[in-house]
């Protein structure tokens, strides 16, 4: 972590010096535009704070943080110019480049894994190894790595049928509280919350962890396209960026209450308790850093 906290303590020491400069004409920003892999909430909340608190203006960016949804795939919009730098799980990212996307992981953010996979008590199935001939709903499109992984290295095929039934997860868990399947994706920020907050109690349910599966994977992380960084004022903004943005996330590690805060003014759908769950979790995901 020490790499990584001495960056960060240099490029917010670098911003506050901006910040306070004398008076007179202000330098005019540079605009870049951050696409985020979902929709607004505290998995985001480090880059709403390096934006509500004045970094990455104060490194002469004018950053504009565009929501991800079901619909949007960063990659395809950083590839096609829209967005300069995109936020999006390491593997998508890889699974990008395989296609002969030009695509550069150039922050890495999240330290480790949140995918779990969740099993009622009642059906006996508490790891992966179990999960033959059952139904696993997952989300697909890109989140379903660690899973797929994890299935192949008990010995079970995910694209075969007979081995198991894969199902195509919406962006909720009533699959799963209505026992339609037999095990369903849950992230421990999110889905697994919403779990417990739709009444079950954490002794009804097995929260199988990739992490512990030995198939977590590196998650959020920050990318742009190669041919965008042979230049060297681009590389010089995305270093500004990565500083402020890496800032803005230190800040939350310390400060809680207030990136919740600033998560709730970006609009999320999920109320406060749910984002201050998350921003928990979070944390738990980046802190400790060894990078």
């Amino acid at each position: 972590m020490r790499k990584w906290v001495v960056g960060l303590v240099a490029a917010a020491a670098a911003a506050a010096a901006v910040a306070t400069a004398g008076a007179g004409a202000a330098p005019s920003l540079t605009n870049v535009t951050l696409q985020l892999k979902w929709v607004p909430q505290a998995q985001f909340a480090g880059y709403y704070a390096a934006q509500d608190l004045g970094y990455y203006k104060a490194a002469g960016l004018n950053v504009t943080l565009k929501n991800g949804g079901p619909n949007i795939i960063p990659e395809q919009v950083v590839a096609s110019g829209q967005a300069q730098i995109g936020v999006d799980w390491l593997p998508s990212l890889l699974a990008a480049r395989d296609k002969g996307t030009d695509l550069v992981n150039i922050a890495q953010v999240f330290a480790r894994s949140g995918m779990t996979q969740l099993t009622w008590k009642s059906s006996g199935i508490t790891s992966i190894s179990q999960m033959k001939g059952k139904k696993v709903a997952n989300w697909l499109g890109g989140n379903q790595y660690e899973l797929f992984a994890a299935l192949t290295k008990a010995g079970i095929d995910p694209n075969n049928p007979k081995d198991v039934t894969i199902v195509q997860q919406p962006f909720d868990m009533n699959l799963f509280l209505k026992h339609q399947v037999d095990s369903a994706s849950a992230m421990t920020y999110n889905e697994l919350a919403q779990v417990y907050e739709s009444g079950v109690k954490p002794s009804q349910i097995n929260v199988i962890k990739m992490q512990d599966a030995g198939t977590g994977m590196l998650e959020d992380g920050m990318f742009a396209t190669g041919s965008w960084l042979k230049s060297t004022a681009n590389q010089a903004i995305a270093a500004k960026v990565i500083g402020a943005s890496l800032a803005g996330w230190i800040y939350c590690r310390d400060h809680v209450a207030q990136c919740v805060q600033f998560t709730l003014k970006a609009g999320p759908t999920l109320g406060k308790a749910h984002q201050t769950w998350m921003m928990n979790q979070i944390n738990e995901l980046i802190w400790p850093n060894t990078s």
